[in-house]
């Protein structure tokens, strides 16, 4: 192969270009991040548990359009009870195909309330999966029906579930 010009600024563009990206990985100090300050986690841990505040309340009927009959996610789901957020995505056998969280809170929000779904971009959206997930945190997902998955465990925002023996819930 005979080396023009055009050749030699092809071959050097093709041994350049890789040692300047390798260069720019190594030197750019974005690249990596140190553990994040005591500051920084109580500031975002701020953030989270206002918005779990918002989902709960989303949750249990603070917006008129997600029901038109008056009925909120906390009639059949209080504290997010048996909606096993943690297990999402899934196969929903009513729908005939796998979806995340969001889609099942939305139908929810469409046929039993009878209402308006929410964008699923939406922070209200997020606001709905924080509670949910932020109510599950730590619990073992085991295969077996919702009330086998849901045991009772203590919250800070709400009563929790009931006792088992109680007579409230699954154990009726």
């Amino acid at each position: 192969m005979k080396l023009t010009t055009k050749n030699r600024f092809n071959l050097a563009a093709s041994l350049i270009a890789p040692v300047a990206l390798l260069g720019l990985l190594v030197s750019n100090p974005a690249a990596a991040r140190g553990s994040f300050t005591a500051a920084e986690l109580a500031d975002q841990e701020k953030a989270l548990l206002a918005l779990v505040d918002r989902g709960r309340d989303l949750w249990h009927g603070s917006s008129p359009t997600m029901s038109t009959n008056g009925l909120a996610c906390g009639n059949c789901h209080p504290d997010a009870a048996a909606s096993n957020p943690q297990t999402f995505p899934k196969f929903q056998a009513n729908l005939g195909k796998v979806i995340p969280l969001r889609d099942m809170i939305n139908w929810c929000i469409m046929v039993p309330q009878v209402g308006t779904a929410l964008d699923v971009n939406s922070a209200d959206m997020v606001a709905m999966e924080a509670y949910a997930m932020y109510m599950y945190r730590g619990i073992k997902i085991e295969p077996g029906l919702a009330s086998v998955q849901t045991p009772p465990v203590v919250v800070k925002s709400g009563p929790g579930f009931p006792k088992k023996g109680s007579g409230v819930g699954f154990d009726k």
